[in-house]
């Protein structure tokens, strides 16, 4: 029992650091200045030192505690990215002017920015169905008050608010649905789920109430359609770092747990077809596969078109980041190794790609105070670095070349087409060209419209052209030199329990 415990702590550093780093803000908050970066610089330590520990977690397979925490190659994979969208928040968070007014309470800030992370570490490992809610709440509630955080803003406290009763009401459907899940199988580890399936349950209508109750809770974390109206909102009213974090990491780890759950729960990984799907055990009253693969066509649907729309820059990339949940969605709805490292493939690209948008969007808000996309008419020539910057971006989230997003959506689409799902990469590809309308919109406004008489050039610091640089350099490398990233992700698709 002691060997096991230790052996299990040994797998758990990760997790430990971002709970000591947490503490250490606290105690740090009590001793630091009014203006002080120290709890920010606190959290980047933790992050980092986390960062290391994941890195010699790779080619581990195993469960932990008793099999509710799997170290496998795809969490470890899904922990990097993670912690990665972390670091970079943190580092947003430090150059924000959102936050200056705040600074007497940035350790608060960080306390719980630490605790979002760590629950977000822990879904994508999760492996018990009691663990899964958990850690979804942990995220959940820590997200909610991190809305909020600049109370005097009143649009702030209104998302805040709406956040927590689309979370709450979706995050009790979800207990409500695990439970019934607990109840027809008799089972908490998604591992004996699975057996019970295999065997036959004799409650076909529950089970399938329990995996719609489950999918409405992951939709929402997600921000699919139909359980998105959350998002435009939320997004709009948190700060950019924020909503940067809930676009990315957030989703991330959601993706995580739902491919887990699926994966190991609901798949019967011993008989496959010939072009290498894995068949399901689902009853045939309901054909979950199809139901997804309609959610990733409607939120790929509703979040192109109604971006169009839309002339604040926050809501835009909100309804953006709903569209591409549904083309990460395509991988899920394969069922197949090929559909799951495409996923890994897209979400490391859509990293950069998408933390870069936020963060010159984050940089124009504080330089020039607007979030209209209206009023970006000239600011390509006020800021070039930056707009340039931008273009790249938007250009990379449509998925053209020579960016990453053009081979994220590649392999996401060939994945698709090899499984035959060719209605939904029809959709897919059809979405992708109205999408160019809106991302260039804003190229439109930054370039070929002249700044007013008398604007002058806009300065950003070092540390802002240093950050761009940094997200820039893997949104166009990797869609020249894609070979490490696609290798790695093939070699992280490996679940416990399943290899």
């Amino acid at each position: 029992m002691v060997e096991q415990i230790l052996h299990s702590i040994s797998q758990f550093y990760p997790e430990i650091i971002i709970v000591l780093t947490l503490c250490a803000i606290i105690i740090g908050d009590l001793f630091a200045k009014g203006n002080s970066n120290s709890a920010g610089l606190i959290m980047l330590d933790g992050l980092i030192l986390a960062g290391i520990a994941t890195l010699f977690q790779i080619g581990t397979n195993e469960a932990v505690f008793h099999e509710v925490l799997a170290v496998d190659p795809f969490a470890v994979f899904l922990k990097i990215l993670v912690i990665l969208a972390a670091v970079f928040v943190v580092l947003f968070s430090m150059n924000s002017s959102e936050l200056k007014e705040y600074q007497s309470r940035t350790g608060e800030f960080y306390m719980l920015l630490s605790g979002m992370v760590l629950g977000m570490l822990l879904m994508v490992g999760a492996t018990n169905l009691l663990l899964m809610y958990l850690v979804f709440e942990i995220t959940s509630i820590s997200s909610y008050v991190l809305v909020g955080f600049t109370k005097k803003s009143r649009r702030s406290s209104e998302s805040s608010m709406k956040y927590i009763i689309f979370g709450a009401v979706s995050s009790g459907i979800m207990l409500y649905g695990l439970s019934l899940l607990i109840g027809v199988t008799g089972a908490t580890d998604i591992f004996a789920v699975n057996a019970a399936l295999n065997a036959g349950i004799s409650q076909p209508v529950i089970f399938n109430l329990s995996v719609a109750m489950i999918l409405v809770g992951l939709g929402f974390k997600i921000a699919v359609v139909p359980f998105h109206f959350w998002a435009p909102d939320i997004y709009e009213g948190a700060t950019f770092s924020i909503a940067a974090i809930l676009a990315v990491a957030s989703k991330i780890a959601a993706l995580g747990l739902l491919v887990r759950l699926f994966t190991v729960s609901f798949i019967d990984i011993g008989t496959m077809s010939e072009s290498g799907v894995w068949q399901t055990i689902f009853t045939d009253d309901v054909p979950w596969d199809i139901v997804i693969g309609i959610m990733a066509a409607l939120a790929m649907i509703v979040g192109n078109l109604t971006a169009l729309m839309q002339d604040n820059i926050k809501r835009m990339l909100a309804y953006s980041s709903i569209a591409h949940a549904g083309y990460i969605l395509m991988g899920v709805v394969i069922f197949s190794e090929q559909g799951v490292s495409s996923i890994l493939v897209y979400t490391f690209i859509y990293l950069f790609m998408n933390l870069g948008a936020f963060y010159t969007a984050m940089l124009f808000s504080d330089s020039f105070h607007t979030e209209s996309i209206e009023e970006y008419k000239g600011l390509g020539h006020r800021a070039p670095m930056e707009g340039i910057a931008m273009t790249i971006f938007l250009v990379s989230l449509t998925g053209l070349p020579p960016t990453g997003g053009f081979i994220a959506k590649l392999y996401i689409f060939g994945a698709a087409v090899s499984a035959g799902w060719i209605w939904l990469v029809a959709i897919a590809g059809i979405t992708t060209v109205i999408s160019l309308y809106y991302y260039i919109r804003v190229v439109r406004n930054m370039f070929l419209y002249n700044p007013d008489e008398g604007a002058s050039r806009a300065k950003f610091n070092i540390r802002s052209k240093v950050m761009l640089g940094v997200l820039l350099v893997p949104t166009l490398l990797l869609g020249v030199y894609f070979t490490p990233l696609v290798e790695f992700a093939k070699q992280s698709i490996v679940i416990f329990g399943l290899k």
